[in-house]
């Protein structure tokens, strides 16, 4: 028999979950991408903040297991910004590479050019001081720019385009509110939510290697934890 569920939003165990850095918005499509689990998809094993990649691999925002044991994957992204953030690819990553090491280069040219002028000066040639103060801030921005690249490079997300993480799941969805995402910026293989639990596209079914065992291990992870928490159950080293 078809069941429907509908979320206490005035009730104070409703914020139990919610993430110290998550805005509002965010912890609310949480919820709607489980209610849309729940009725649409018919999940009745669902979690928020799953890991399914290993011990330091990503997380995945909301995570069910359906019938015929199907596993959904959710994605949250409460603003373009956000969106972004994971949308990215090999493509990218060797643009910012590049984009390093030629600013690695533009620092080099401008120290020599800097330490030619100033053995030039030391043999009688003169300097303008401010020509070299500028040529020294130059230096301190550009290689302040080189390591930003540097650590953007680092911390790159293609959370959308990596084929490991788009192996995790049957289906890939992202919940995002209404008309914030047009259909042409959807990642490849991925489907698109509002916040009406609507389905705005529908996701590809994936023919994936059946991975249920290891995603109710990680519900079932996810869940004890978030029951601990809301719980107020303390974890402690012994000695």
């Amino acid at each position: 028999m078809p069941t429907t569920i509908e979320t206490p939003a005035d009730s104070t165990a409703f914020t139990e979950f919610k993430n110290g850095n998550e805005t509002e918005l965010t912890y609310s499509l949480k919820w709607v991408a489980w209610k849309w689990l729940w009725d649409v998809a018919g999940c009745r094993l669902i979690a928020f903040e799953v890991r399914l990649e290993g011990p330091f691999g990503r997380i995945a925002d909301v995570v069910g297991l359906g019938p015929e044991n199907r596993v959904f994957l959710i994605e949250v992204k409460s603003s373009r910004s956000d969106l972004k953030r994971d949308d990215n690819n090999d493509r990218t990553r060797k643009k910012l590479i590049e984009k390093s090491k030629s600013l690695d280069t533009a620092v080099v040219l401008i120290e020599t050019v800097l330490a030619d002028s100033q053995t030039a000066a030391s043999s009688g040639s003169s300097m303008n001081p401010r020509a070299v103060a500028i040529a020294q801030a130059d230096v301190q921005n550009v290689a302040h720019k080189s390591e930003s690249t540097k650590s953007r490079i680092e911390t790159l997300s293609t959370k959308f385009h990596d084929p490991a993480y788009l192996r995790c799941a049957d289906y890939h969805y992202i919940m995002a509110p209404h008309r914030m995402i047009r259909t042409t910026e959807l990642p490849d293989q991925w489907g698109l939510l509002n916040g009406d639990t609507e389905i705005v596209v529908e996701a590809p079914l994936k023919q994936v290697k059946r991975v249920t065992q290891h995603v109710l291990r990680a519900i079932a992870r996810a869940n004890t934890r978030d029951l601990m928490k809301a719980c107020e159950v303390e974890v402690q080293r012994v000695k």
